[in-house]
Order: C-alpha cells, then structure tokens, then sequence
C-alpha cells in the first residue's frame, strides 16, 4: 500500500504547503509590523533631536550672558594679558590737558614698619580723575504778565531759557540738562524711568518721580516733531537706505517697530503692521534708491528702487545647514556659501584699489554665472530646494553691492540701530500708548541720528526745549560733509 493509504503526507501534500505559507506569512506580517514601530520610534526620535538642536541653536544665539555658553570650563586659565612678549601693546590713560588741584602728600616722621628715621628721595606724581558731586540748582522765573490794551488778550514774558510757559500746578519743571540724561538713559540706553528717578535722588540730591519723567519725555516729543519730519525728508532723499522691523507691544497689543538707517540719519517708526504700507509710509513709496533689506517678501514691492539683500542673512543659513546634513548633500550649501564670501572679498579688494571697476564687472558677472548654475542643479533635500527657491527670487539683489559700490552688503546698520530697542523692549515690553509710542520713536531718532553723527545729544535738547515754538533743530539739519 502507498503512503496515502497509511494516512501520511508526501512532500507535495497541499495541505503541509498552505500551512508553511500560512506560518511563513504569519511570520512576515510579525516582522512587518516589528519594521513599523520601528520606523516610527525612529521617527519620533528624529524630530526629538531635530527640536533639541532647534533650541540649542536659539539658546546660543538668545542667552542671557552673550559670552557664556554651556558649562563652565573645569580648568580655567588665568584671565587677564599673558606676561612676556605676548602681552602685546603696552598702554596707560591719557593724561588730562589740566590739573585742577594739587595736594602735596608729606613723609611720614618714622617708618611705620621699623620706626626709624626717613630719608627724602624724591617726589612721585599721582593723578585722580572724578566727578564733581552734583547738586541740582534752582531757577526762579518771575514772569510778568498783562493785557493787550488793543485785542485785550493775556500776554506773558518768556526768557529764553525756558523750556515752557506753563504755570500754577504745571510750574514746577524739570531742566533741560536732566531731561536731556532723562531721554539718553531711558531711550538710548534702556534704563526704566523708576531706575532715573532712583539715580537723580542718590546721585543728583534731584527729587523727581517716574511720572514726571515720562510727561517730560513726552514735551519732548512735541518739541521735536518738526526736526522728526525732517529727518524722514532726509531718509527719503538719500541715494541709499537699510531698513529692518522687529516686534514691539503697544497697550499690549503687538504692532512693529520699523527702522530706516542712512549714512548720516537714523528715523524709527512704531507702526500696526508689517507690510508694504507701512514700509511706504516710511520711505516713499516711490522710492528710487538702494534698498538694503534682509528676504522679508514686502520689500520687493519698492519696484522703483535697486535692492541689496542681507548677505549675512544667506551665509548664515548656508552654515546651519551645512551643520545638520551628511557631508554629501552639505557640498551645495558650501558651494553657495563660497560664491558669497568670494564676492565679499571681492569687494574688499575693490576697496583696497587692487581690483580695477572694469575687473569687479567681470567678476560680479562670473559669479553670477557660477550661481545660476548652481542653482540649475538637482537637489533632493527639502531645505536644500527652499534655499533654492530663495536665491532664485532674490538673483537680481545678491550683488548689488558690486555693481553699485559702496552699497552695503549686510543690514548692519539697521541691526545696529534696532538693538538699543530691543534691549528696551525686554526691560519695558514695549509702550503703555500710542502716546507713549510716538514720543519714543521721535525720541530716539532724533538721539540715535546725534550719535550717528557724533554729535552730543544734549545741546540739541536744550535748542528744543528752549525755542519758544517747535522748530527743526539746526544742528541736525545739516549734513556733515563726510556723510553727505
């Protein structure tokens, strides 16, 4: 009898091979699913250390203390300048064009260590530079006051050091010379108003609460309305502008604080929104010069205008993603990088008069074409094509600077002048206002722009605050011939 007599299988017995493929398919779906949750923990592990190194990278750049950055050092050096040949330039203050005490200091009668006799050798020279101590001084106006015999109107005197005409309740002022450190400490240098009051009583004798402070500030102001309006002119005039916008809370609603920097000239504005219009109401809309601006998409509306974008922006976004791809895949990111800071040096030797203007055209035009084709190259990774896409849209602004010398490359001057706002913007948060914001833009554009100029801020407070009407002030009327 056969084996299929007996009951018992043969290796091509249907029912043994649905069982292995029922027990190997089984098995498969064991190890499919086993591959998935895998997958998928992997996954949730990458977007983990995709966010810790976000956070890393934001806490480098926004830390509290700007030089300390992860654990301290287990073995510090010694801090301070190396002994020997190493300790470079060796310098002291400078001497003061006047003395204006001498006190002589006479020997001791005996060695305070031995007490015995001391000889005179010679004389040493000492000198102590310090403030004066200030008290603040008291001016008293008897103001004389009548009738017009012809419109019977009231009609007072007003001496020109003045800073206003108010009288009763109102009468009690503040000076110029304190108004003035009032706007450098608190809007230039970000100082609450509590804290000036604070110095102005332990260093001044000067008693003054935060309310009268900010009501001078906002005198001001509308004094200096005339010379803001004025320097707006001369940001639209100018044949170039940096312009930047940062965050800025308004009665705790979120507007934007807009900046417009020339060579000579410094206008904030604290606006709504984050548009085109307000950009506009900043500089004209009609703006035919060169723009300096970082990739925000509403600059590229001043059609009438030449554009510079931000190089700093573009290279430092090149090395962060040259930080987090694999080697192969980072060669584009390094490629661009190295067109940019080509045409950065580029320009520097153009500077440095070893480049001729007709050599700068024909290597702006080289590196123009090596980043078009560049561009023209396959990329596979997302934010290698969103980069990409960037740089294409912004083709025509990358080397203005070349093209048009002098052109910044960066928004430097713009970050520059937006930061003493930010650090405001942290003490404060911002305005209570929009009172409160108007007198801050006017305020610090009428100081940064002295200070851009190297003027000393507080002769054109006092010129403000004296002139019996709002008028310009003269001293940044003017541009200096070196910034013209």
């Amino acid at each position: 009898m056969s084996g299929h007599a007996n009951g018992s299988t043969t290796p091509d017995d249907p029912q043994r091979i649905i069982a292995e493929k029922d027990r190997e398919i089984s098995r498969l779906r064991g190890e499919n699913e086993r591959l998935e949750r895998e997958r998928d923990r992997l996954r949730r592990e990458n977007e983990r250390l995709k966010t810790e190194l976000e956070a890393a990278r934001r806490a480098a750049k926004r830390q509290a203390a700007p030089f300390s950055k992860g654990a301290p050092v287990a073995k510090p050096k010694r801090s301070g300048r190396k002994a020997g040949r190493a300790y470079g330039r060796r310098a002291t203050r400078p001497q003061p064009a006047r003395v204006d005490e001498t006190i002589r200091v006479p020997l001791p009668a005996t060695c305070p260590h031995c007490a015995g006799a001391v000889r005179p050798t010679h004389t040493a020279r000492q000198l102590q530079v310090d403030v004066p101590v200030v008290r603040p001084t008291v001016c008293e106006f008897l103001i004389a006051i009548g009738r017009c015999r012809q419109c019977g109107r009231r009609v007072q005197g007003r001496h020109p050091r003045q800073t206003s005409d108010a009288l009763g309740a109102a009468g009690h002022q503040i000076g110029p010379q304190a108004l003035a450190l009032t706007a450098t400490l608190h809007t230039a240098l970000g100082v609450p108003y509590a804290k000036i009051a604070r110095l102005f009583t332990t260093a001044f004798g000067l008693s003054v609460s935060r309310s009268t402070l900010c009501r001078a500030l906002t005198r001001l102001a509308t004094r200096a309305g005339p010379t803001y309006s004025a320097l707006t002119a001369q940001v639209r005039e100018s044949s170039r502008v940096s312009l930047d916008e940062t965050g800025w809370k308004v009665a705790a609603q979120l507007e934007w604080l807009w900046v417009a920097v020339t060579s000579a000239t410094t206008v904030y504005r604290i606006q709504p929104g984050r548009g085109f219009d307000e950009a506009a109401a900043l500089i004209g809309s009609d703006y035919a010069g060169v723009i300096v601006r970082d990739g925000w998409a509403p600059y590229r509306q001043f059609t009438a205008a030449d554009h510079q974008t931000c190089l700093a922006h573009l290279l430092r976004r090149c090395h962060e993603l040259i930080e987090v791809l694999a080697p192969p895949t980072a060669r584009w990111p390094r490629a661009v990088a190295d067109v940019l800071q080509t045409a950065l040096a580029l320009r520097d030797r153009y500077s440095a008069g070893t480049v001729s203007a007709h050599g700068l055209a024909i290597a702006t035009g080289r590196l123009l074409a090596h980043l078009v084709r560049l561009l023209d190259a396959p990329r596979r990774h997302p934010a290698l094509r969103r980069l990409a896409r960037h740089l294409d849209t912004e083709l025509t602004a990358l080397f203005t600077f070349l093209v048009v010398p002098g052109t910044d490359a960066t928004t430097w001057r713009a970050e520059q002048a937006i930061r003493p706002a930010v650090i405001l913007r942290k003490v404060c948060g911002g305005n209570r206002s929009p009172r409160g914001a108007r007198t801050h833009e006017i305020v610090a554009s009428v100081l940064q722009t002295a200070h851009q100029r190297g003027l000393d801020p507080h002769p054109i407070v006092t010129h403000l605050l004296h002139a019996p009407t709002p008028t310009p002030a003269p001293a940044l009327l003017m541009l200096p011939p070196s910034l013209e």
